[in-house]
């Protein structure tokens, strides 16, 4: 089983995970605006995290053990860039979250892996 295969990554804001333990199941806002919940390989959020979120505080990675996910995932290029992003075409169920790590920008506002994410994904990287 590749990397790919086994884990998922999603980075949302504190607050919304929050509404998501309370309602049970995790719903991105681009669930109802474009049909699923953007996504990403560990070796891909680094780029994502940088390229959408610079500089912006309060968010977690949730990491996501791919096996449990109930939605179906597709994997997309939806930017036509030849790399293909996973999506999940339904609502994130609770249980296939293995962990939620806090997501600060450093200093410069870019981010870097948590070390907490690193050893969830240490295959992976």
């Amino acid at each position: 089983m590749t990397s790919r295969d086994r884990w998922l990554v999603h980075i949302a804001p504190r607050a919304a995970w929050d509404v998501a333990q309370a309602r049970g199941d995790y719903r991105a806002a681009s669930l109802d605006a474009e049909g699923f919940i953007h996504c990403s390989t560990p070796e891909q959020v680094l780029r994502v995290a940088d390229a959408r979120y610079a500089g912006q505080a309060g968010l977690v990675l949730l990491c996501i053990a791919a096996e449990a996910v109930a939605a179906p995932i597709r994997y997309e290029d939806c930017y036509a860039s030849g790399e293909a992003f996973p999506h999940l075409y339904g609502p994130l169920n609770l249980e296939a979250v293995v962990e939620v790590v806090d997501f600060p920008p450093g200093a410069a506002g870019r981010f870097a892996m948590p070390p907490r994410a690193a050893r969830i994904f240490q295959e992976a990287l």
